[in-house]
């Protein structure tokens, strides 16, 4: 009879798929964010916020104002979802429990989205403006996007069922996923300064395209979208390498499925881009290649997670056979009950 008996505490499956659909909800309104932005609609609503044109509801509205309206209600809906998603998580998982400060991680940025949202309509950072403001305003803004797409993704992951992370971001092989996070977030803050001059100076050809990426006259916006095809390809091979390490070194199930996740999707994104800059980023190529970086993006951070819950390579059986001590107090931590 084994004296140990390990026993996952009972958890509302309802809540963990709740919580995976305001992620996917999530996702849908950040590709209505880059509809938005690449048909020009961003001053739709005037310079008002919360506001549209100074009123609730706006009357005699053009296409471009329904468009950034539209994008405003979701938003706020989005919004909503997240606050239903914090107070479920807090009312039902204990003290301790790793869905906790994952979920109180969105509910920051999802405030930090609004915040930076409503900065960008306030300070005319839309439409047609052309500043090197509004570029390190969208790149600011899409940090803050990955961020609240990582955090759902993690907290979603954890009502699951699986496991809190056992070994630092930065031990052992947990520095790889460090830079492959970097490379990931890198990748999108020149990609979204790439789209946002796509939009701006839009090109009539592949040819002119190029000439205006090393034109020393060319705008800023333009000269700096030449770096996001380098550093996206960069990302893309150690992304492969590291998946391919992770595999080799004996991972569990999950980080297995996890690296075939994000080799494929890592690929698949380059080759979109390679076929969205080919055809001169027109605006369903744009948000495809959006929803594939947040693809990738989230099949990392779960990669990551069910690698960094394995066990160390030097735990031994006995360790994990007869908790005590700090390991004990990990699997509770983790929501494992320890009789």
């Amino acid at each position: 009879m084994d004296p140990i008996a390990l026993e996952r505490p009972s958890f509302d499956s309802r809540l963990a798929r709740f919580a995976w659909g305001v992620l996917g909800y999530n996702v849908l309104v950040i590709l209505w964010g880059a509809v938005v932005r690449a048909t020009g609609s961003g001053a739709g609503c005037g310079s008002h916020w919360p506001l549209c044109n100074g009123e609730v509801v706006p009357r005699a509205a053009q296409t471009a104002t329904l468009i950034e309206f539209s994008h405003r209600l979701t938003s706020g809906l989005a919004l909503l979802l997240v606050v239903a998603l914090v107070i479920a998580v807090f009312r039902s998982r204990p003290r301790g429990h790793a869905a906790r400060p994952a979920a109180a991680w969105a509910m920051a940025f999802m405030a930090g989205e609004a915040a930076v949202g409503a900065m960008l309509v306030l300070f005319e950072l839309v439409a047609g403006n052309r500043s090197l403001a509004r570029g390190l305003f969208m790149a600011v803004h899409l940090l803050n996007t990955f961020f609240l797409l990582g955090a759902l993704t993690l907290a979603a992951h954890f009502l699951g069922g699986a496991p809190a992370p056992r070994r630092r971001l930065l031990g052992g092989d947990g520095w790889q996923f460090a830079v492959g996070v970097g490379l990931v977030l890198a990748t999108s803050v020149t990609g979204s300064v790439a789209a946002l001059g796509d939009t701006l100076f839009p090109s009539m050809s592949l040819a002119e395209a190029l000439a205006a990426d090393v034109s020393t006259t060319a705008h800023v916006l333009i000269r700096l979208r030449v770096f996001h095809p380098f550093v996206a390809v960069a990302c893309a091979a150690f992304l492969t390498g590291l998946a391919l390490s992770v595999r080799r070194a004996g991972a569990g199930p999950s980080a297995r499925s996890g690296a075939l996740a994000v080799i494929g999707l890592a690929l698949g994104q380059t080759l979109f881009g390679a076929l969205n800059v080919l055809l001169l980023a027109p605006v369903w190529m744009q948000v495809g290649h959006l929803l594939l970086a947040d693809a990738v993006w989230i099949a990392l951070v779960l990669f990551a997670a069910a690698r960094l819950a394995e066990p160390a390579a030097h735990s031994s059986v006995a360790d994990l056979a007869a908790p005590s001590g700090a390991v004990a107090e990990r699997l509770r931590l983790d929501g494992i009950r320890v009789d």
